[in-house]
């Protein structure tokens, strides 16, 4: 079990202020999310940071290898595990677009107490956590049974993935950045993580 805290829903202002946005930026990123993107007005404070930051992002988002709603499952449950509403928020969100079971992400705040995950839903999520925590209480069992079930390449994959969502995470719960009701759009309500 973790032994970091639960997610708790906070709000807390900015603590860098937003910078000001190219119009074209403005219209690209509102077209991409229905709204501009608050880490990415932060951290165009530093151009190149915010350009190379958020082009990591759709590099990550074009690897291809692992499935997909098990790579959004673990971003979510990092998401989660820090506390980056965020994060958490467009994750869930992102599920829509890419049409991935609701139930399911829904409930990634909650999997160990869901029913909804199968074994190595299960596994991908405590892998998730487990890469998290600090220190990190990957064990040899659970790699040995999700590269068992997933193979070398897709396994590498997810691990990448879990790294940038804690890169995503951390970055803006150190900002100050908290949820901008992406996830309001979706038709499953977000379940809130049971507290630990």
């Amino acid at each position: 079990m973790p032994t970091t805290q639960p997610y708790e829903e906070t709000t807390m202002a900015l603590r860098v202020p937003k910078a000001e946005l190219p119009a074209e930026v403005v219209e690209t990123m509102t077209e991409q999310f229905g709204a501009l993107p608050e880490p990415l007005e932060v951290m165009s404070h530093n151009p190149k940071v915010a350009e190379d930051t958020f082009g990591w992002g759709q590099m990550v988002a074009g690897w291809s290898v692992a499935d997909e709603s098990l790579k959004s499952f673990a971003h979510m449950a990092v998401a989660s595990l820090i506390g980056c509403s965020w994060c958490l928020d467009v994750s869930y969100f992102q599920a829509l677009n890419l049409q991935l079971d609701l139930t399911k992400a829904s409930q990634v705040p909650r999997w160990r107490e869901s029913e909804v995950f199968t074994p190595l839903e299960r596994d991908v999520l405590e892998y998730a956590e487990a890469v998290t925590t600090t220190p990190p209480t990957v064990t040899d069992e659970l790699v040995a049974r999700l590269l068992a079930e997933l193979g070398p390449a897709a396994l590498v994959e997810l691990t990448s993935v879990i790294g940038f969502a804690n890169l995503s995470s951390r970055g803006n719960i150190a900002l100050g950045i908290t949820s901008q009701g992406y996830s309001e759009a979706c038709e499953i309500p977000l379940a809130a993580r049971v507290k630990g």
